[in-house]
């Protein structure tokens, strides 16, 4: 019987990403993550997380690209380049919001 090969980590994958990514896994709360990326991150990289994420939720939602510019202040190129790894990625989007939409139900 053959062994599955583990597919190489994409080559923006370092040890030192991994060990972040682990961490944020780690996390069990909210109130535990908004402690651990405030220490991380400054306000503003946060409030540009928080805009990408926005952007993504109302691309699925068929918003139309200069509402969302209007509603976030995200450019349209940046709007154009998430949704299309919205639509091409690696499919981190649509998980999130899958798990994100059955958790409301």
């Amino acid at each position: 019987m053959l062994k599955r090969r583990r597919a190489p980590a994409p080559e923006w994958v370092t040890p030192q990403i991994d060990d972040l990514l682990a961490t944020i896994v780690d996390l069990e709360s909210v109130a535990g993550a908004q402690r651990f990326f405030r220490d991380l991150c400054t306000i503003p990289e946060l409030q540009t997380l928080a805009a990408r994420w926005e952007v993504v939720k109302l691309l699925d939602q068929g918003v139309p690209y200069a509402e969302i510019a209007e509603r976030t202040g995200a450019s349209t190129a940046t709007i154009t380049r998430i949704n299309t790894w919205r639509r091409y990625g690696t499919g981190g989007y649509r998980m999130q919001l899958d798990r994100r939409k059955a958790r409301s139900r």
